[in-house]
C-alpha cells in the first residue's frame, strides 16, 4: 500500500514580497539632488519660488512708493540696495519681481506644451499627409528669428506680461514640436507599440499611455532649458517696453531704468543684472544635470 504525502505549499511571508517600485520621476529627482550642481540649482529655484510667495512679508518697503527726495541713494541701513530714479527701494522691487520670474516661464512653457506636445506626438506616430503638413509648418516658423516673431505678436496683441509670454510660447512651440516628434519617431518603432495596436488600442491611448512616458526624458530637458530662455526673452521684451508695464516690477524693466540713468547711478544695473544672470544660469545648469541623469538612466 502506497502512502501519498501531500505536497506542502509554501506561503511567502510578508517580508518576501517584492517592495512596490518607486515612480521613475522620484529616482530622477534623487539623482539630481545627489549631483552638487543640480542640488544648488534646484535649491536656488525653490528659494525664488518661496521669495515670490512671501514677497509681502520679505519686502522691507512698498515697492511702488515714490520719494523724489530719496533718488539714487546708495546702500544704507534703510535701503540695503539703494533707491532708483523715483526713490523706490531697489531690494523691495527685486523681491516683488521674483513673481514675474516664476510666472512668466511657466506661462510661456505652458503655451508651448499645449501647442507643441500633442502635435509632436501625433506627427511622430501617424506618418500621413496631416503630420507632414504639421512638420512643414513648424519648419516655416523655425525660419523666423525668435525675437522678431515675439515682437510681431506682441505688436498685434498689445504689450503686457500675459501677451508677451503667450508670444514667447508660440515661438517656442515649433522647437518643442520637433523634439517631441523626433523622440516619438523612435518610440513608434518599438514592439510594445505594435502590441498595443494589435489589441485594438486607440490612437489617443497609444500616444498618451505608451508614447508620452517614453519621450519624457528629452522633454524634461527641453522644458528646463526653455524656462531660462523664456525668462531671458521676457527680460529683453520688458527692456524694450513691450513686457511688464510700469509701475509693476520686473528685472528687465529695472535694467531699462538703470540703463537710462547709467551716468547718475552707474552701479544700478548690478542688482537686477546679477539676479537675472544667476537665475538663467540655474535653469541652464539644471537642464544639463537633467540631461546627464536621464542619459545615464537609459544606459543602465
Amino acid at each position: 500500500m502506497t502512502t501519498t504525502i501531500p505536497a506542502t505549499t509554501t506561503v511567502p511571508s510578508a517580508t518576501a514580497l517584492p517592495a512596490p517600485g518607486r515612480p521613475p520621476l522620484f529616482g530622477t529627482l534623487r539623482r539630481i539632488v545627489r549631483c552638487p550642481a543640480g542640488a544648488v540649482s534646484l535649491a536656488l529655484l525653490v528659494t525664488l519660488v518661496l521669495v515670490a510667495i512671501l514677497a509681502p512679508v520679505l519686502a522691507p518697503h512698498d515697492p511702488y512708493a515714490q520719494s523724489l527726495q530719496d533718488q539714487f541713494q546708495g546702500p544704507s541701513a534703510a535701503h540695503w540696495l539703494g533707491t532708483d530714479d523715483f526713490g523706490r527701494d531697489v531690494l523691495s522691487r527685486l523681491i516683488y519681481a521674483t513673481r514675474i520670474v516664476v510666472i512668466a516661464p511657466l506661462v510661456a512653457v505652458g503655451v508651448a506644451l499645449v501647442l507643441g506636445l500633442p502635435s509632436g506626438l501625433y506627427a511622430g506616430y501617424r506618418r500621413n499627409a496631416f503630420s507632414t503638413l504639421l512638420t512643414r509648418f513648424a519648419d516655416a516658423l523655425l525660419s523666423i528669428p525668435p525675437i522678431v516673431a515675439a515682437i510681431a505678436i506682441v505688436a498685434m496683441l498689445g504689450p503686457g506680461l500675459v501677451t508677451t509670454m503667450f508670444a514667447i510660447g508660440i515661438v517656442f512651440a515649433p522647437r518643442l514640436f520637433r523634439i517631441v516628434r523626433g523622440a516619438t519617431l523612435n518610440v513608434a518603432e518599438e514592439g510594445y507599440i505594435g502590441s498595443a495596436e494589435s489589441i485594438g488600442a486607440s490612437t489617443s491611448r497609444v500616444l498618451w499611455v505608451h508614447c508620452l512616458p517614453n519621450v519624457l526624458a528629452p522633454l524634461l530637458v527641453q522644458i528646463t532649458l526653455m524656462m531660462g530662455f523664456a525668462l531671458l526673452a521676457e527680460a529683453g521684451l520688458s527692456f524694450l517696453g513691450l513686457g511688464v508695464q510700469l509701475p509693476e516690477a520686473s528685472w528687465g524693466s529695472m535694467l531699462k531704468s538703470a540703463a537710462e540713468q547709467q551716468f547718475r547711478a552707474p552701479f544700478a544695473v548690478l542688482p537686477p543684472g546679477l539676479c537675472l544672470t544667476v537665475t538663467i544660469l540655474a535653469f541652464n545648469t539644471l537642464g544639463d544635470v537633467v540631461r546627464d541623469v536621464t542619459a545615464d538612466r537609459r544606459e543602465q
